[in-house]
């Protein structure tokens, strides 16, 4: 009787647990939500403070949704998209923060903040570029190995080679 009680526990436990779609849509809302809450907060504000307040808010929820949104794709395109646009969101909130310097200070200010967007966005291109390369680089391995394979049943005649052939290409996916 435990055994039973403890297994339907462990199954319904199993089932409440929501699928990647509904955690993005509930991350989303939560991002709105707490968007909101933050620009709220930020109307107290005048000038470049209240201008940093609305641009930290709106990064903040860029995050949040776009981090939501890679793992809910869970793609290559989708996490190299998101931290561009990530990126893009922290250049704001810099360029903001910039605004109320005068002179060189704010020029520097200002090229700092690009070569930060710059930097990560390279980052995630480069990322990508070197997931790719790993990708090219199984494949090839795998062909190469597939091959190797073909060329080994070349030693066997009739139904043997045959099924060495059908052995090789179920292996190697072909």
């Amino acid at each position: 009787m435990v055994c039973a009680v403890t297994l339907g526990l462990n199954s319904n436990a199993i089932a409440a647990e929501p699928d990647a779609a509904t955690i993005f849509k509930n991350v989303k809302i939560k991002a709105e939500a707490d968007y909101k809450i933050a620009a709220e907060k930020c109307k107290a504000l005048n000038d470049n403070p209240k201008d940093i307040c609305q641009e930290e808010a709106k990064a903040a929820r860029v995050r949040s949704e776009e981090t939501a949104y890679a793992n809910y794709h869970n793609t290559l395109s989708a996490r190299t998209s998101a931290a561009k646009k990530i990126a893009e969101a922290d250049y704001e909130v810099d360029e903001a923060k910039c605004k109320s310097m005068v002179g060189n200070e704010k020029d520097v200010c200002i090229k700092k903040a690009k070569s930060t967007k710059v930097a990560a966005i390279a980052t995630a291109k480069a990322d990508k570029k070197v997931i790719e390369a790993r990708k090219d680089e199984a494949s090839d391995k795998q062909e190469a190995e597939y091959k190797v394979a073909l060329e080994k049943c070349d030693a066997f005649a009739g139904n043997a080679k045959d099924a060495c052939v059908t052995t090789a290409k179920k292996k190697y996916g072909k």
